[in-house]
């Protein structure tokens, strides 16, 4: 009995610690557009199997669309289709890749974001062109942000130069132009399911073990039907 109540006391002695742990590292929502989503979420799915040691439905990646001032119908966001359904284009946002990681990682996160443009500041895949391809990021409260020394000091190591993000903005290829966004304004909208995992079009496939993360990320609820048209379905 005497061992049971030590390791119950112990338990109870340790949550403060926890819950202060937590509290000093707690989980930040941040999104990162840099051309086609595909690409820029196969990034930081690997960052997070490197950094963060995440596998499966611990994944949070997820493709989506961000950075416009309007919404269609019900509150959708699609990717272009016949119906002319919420049009992501026409209502002025970008692809854009949204991961949810603690704040100690961020600057690995960030990090990661800048090396996409290389040492010249072009994107991969500079032949997509318009303003559902420029480069943006997110995070709450925007240049504002507690986090955004974290973002300055990532992309000091670049070529990339950091402007407020006011919505709705062209495309941002040749101008080394990453355009920062307050999320708590400019919120995420996840993408279709066809569009999650997908390998891209330029270079080999990603690999079976990548594409199978979009059913596991349907099955933690990370992703799901959007209301918008999906290939996939």
């Amino acid at each position: 009995m005497s061992e049971a109540i030590n390791r119950t006391v112990a338990v109870v002695l340790a949550l403060p610690l926890v819950a202060s742990a937590a509290a000093e590292d707690p989980m930040v929502k941040v999104y990162f557009g840099a051309g086609c989503f595909w690409h820029v979420q196969h990034e930081f799915v690997m960052e997070e199997v490197a950094t963060l040691s995440r596998s499966g439905g611990a994944i949070t990646a997820v493709s989506g669309y961000a950075g416009g001032t309007k919404v269609g119908a019900d509150n959708r966001v699609c990717y272009h289709n016949f119906q002319g359904i919420g049009d992501y284009g026409e209502l002025g946002h970008a692809e854009v890749v949204q991961v949810q990681v603690p704040a100690s990682a961020l600057p690995a996160f960030a990090k990661r974001y800048f090396s996409l443009f290389g040492e010249r500041g072009y994107r991969h895949d500079p032949q997509d062109r318009g303003g559902e391809y420029r480069s943006l990021l997110g995070l709450p409260g925007g240049i504002d942000s507690p986090h955004f020394p974290v973002i300055q000091s990532a992309a000091a190591q670049s070529p990339m130069k950091l402007f407020k993000g006011e919505g709705d903005e062209p495309d941002t290829l040749s101008s080394k132009a990453v355009l920062v966004m307050d999320s708590d304004k400019f919120p995420f909208y996840p993408a279709e399911v066809y569009h999650q995992f997908h390998n891209d079009f330029m270079g080999p496939p990603y690999g079976v073990a990548y594409n199978k993360l979009q059913q596991k990320a349907l099955e933690a609820s990370r992703i799901g039907l959007t209301g918008c048209p999906d290939r996939a379905i």
